[in-house]
């Protein structure tokens, strides 16, 4: 059975729906443990370890989100997957910021999309014949739901997308990550995301989505579900994908391929290890340039052009290893020569609205 032996909480108020999961589960080899509000879901949380934790978000008491919070306080490599009613895409945003490896959508048509998203997210370190291939991301479940929705709608798309973007000053231990993205619709046609990957490596990306309308914002919650997942397996031991750009950006086209979603990414994928200062970059399109800033000022990497993530003729990403010297900060710098003016004033001003700037921005990572 597909699901023997893994340990799961299922969290969920609705008793028939509840009923009918956990009996699934059971039957697919699960050991299922219920609760019926996330108060009582944290209580059964403390008590045992599970393999995954299966939760709606909406719930009286203690609410899914607040209880996910304080999961993955106090065990950081907690393996969740929400479960969000049409009203609540907000949540679901901000779950996945917190750190949910993957989400699905009520009514769920076929419970086998509850048991392929528990495969899809554990695969990394089940020791099973799993044909990847014949898994599908839930997120292409929420697309199915909301990208009519989204494209129709451009209040729904810049609020699913605001939630994602991180403030224009993050700091970590051992780095600081500063940005500026310009807009100038109601969806950005960029994206830009950053963490701490253990401590020894700290990841750093930026994309631009081709065309640029409401699509935009879903694929921005794709990108970092997807992100997210390979952080979270890497947390678990399983994989060293998230710290491999070369093999991240393979991983990210596949699944952008797979995703029905007919938009191309430019990106430029980061990951420096902290020891050394050691960088490695892996680009795909042409829209972004890295660079090193240093007191001389912006240095450019010889990235070579790529194709963009999503053509189903893609190749491979191209790539660069460069060891940070002190006082170098790390930059990726949108196509257009006044936002790398404006980078070296230091104008730092997150998410912007701008009707007189050029679409687009920077971000850096200094240390």
């Amino acid at each position: 059975m597909a699901l023997k032996d893994l340990s799961i909480l299922l969290v969920e108020d609705d008793p028939v729906f509840r009923s009918i999961v956990a009996a699934f589960l059971s039957n697919r080899g699960a050991q299922v443990v219920e609760a019926d509000d996330g108060q009582q879901g944290l209580e059964r949380f403390s008590q045992s370890d599970f393999d995954v934790v299966l939760a709606d978000l909406s719930m009286p008491i203690l609410g899914g989100l607040d209880m996910l919070k304080q999961m993955i306080k106090r065990k950081p490599n907690t393996v969740a997957i929400v479960i969000s009613g049409n009203q609540v895409m907000a949540d679901v945003v901000e779950a996945l910021r917190v750190g949910a490896v993957d989400y699905l959508v009520k009514p769920v048509s076929d419970l086998c999309i509850i048991e392929n998203a528990i495969l899809q997210n554990l695969s990394g370190s089940l020791e099973q014949d799993v044909k990847i291939d014949d898994l599908e991301e839930l997120s292409y479940q929420e697309l199915e739901e909301h990208l009519s929705l989204l494209e129709q709608n451009a209040q729904a798309a810049k609020s699913v997308q605001q939630q994602l973007f991180p403030p224009s000053e993050i700091d970590y231990p051992k780095a600081k990550i500063d940005y500026s993205l310009f807009k100038s619709d109601e969806v950005s046609a960029y994206f830009i995301d950053s963490a701490n990957v253990g401590d020894q490596y700290l990841i750093m990306y930026m994309a631009h989505f081709h065309p640029q309308d409401n699509r935009a914002a879903f694929a921005s919650v794709l990108l970092k579900s997807f992100v997210n997942q390979k952080l979270k397996l890497f947390r678990n031991g399983s994989t060293q994908t998230v710290i491999e750009p070369f093999n991240m950006l393979s991983y990210l086209n596949e699944r952008m391929n797979k995703s029905g979603l007919d938009i191309y990414v430019d990106i430029i994928y980061s990951v420096v290890e902290l020891s050394h200062y050691r960088a490695s970059i892996a680009q795909a399109g042409k829209g972004l340039r890295c660079y090193i800033r240093n007191d001389e000022g912006l240095m450019p990497l010889a990235l070579p052009d790529s194709l963009q993530l999503g053509i189903l003729e893609w190749g491979q990403p191209s790539t660069q290893f460069r060891n940070l010297m002190p006082g170098e900060s790390l930059c990726i710098v949108s196509s257009i020569a006044e936002h790398k003016q404006m980078l070296l004033d230091d104008q730092f001003l997150g998410l912007t609205y701008h009707t007189t700037t050029a679409p687009g921005g920077y971000v850096q990572m200094s240390f």
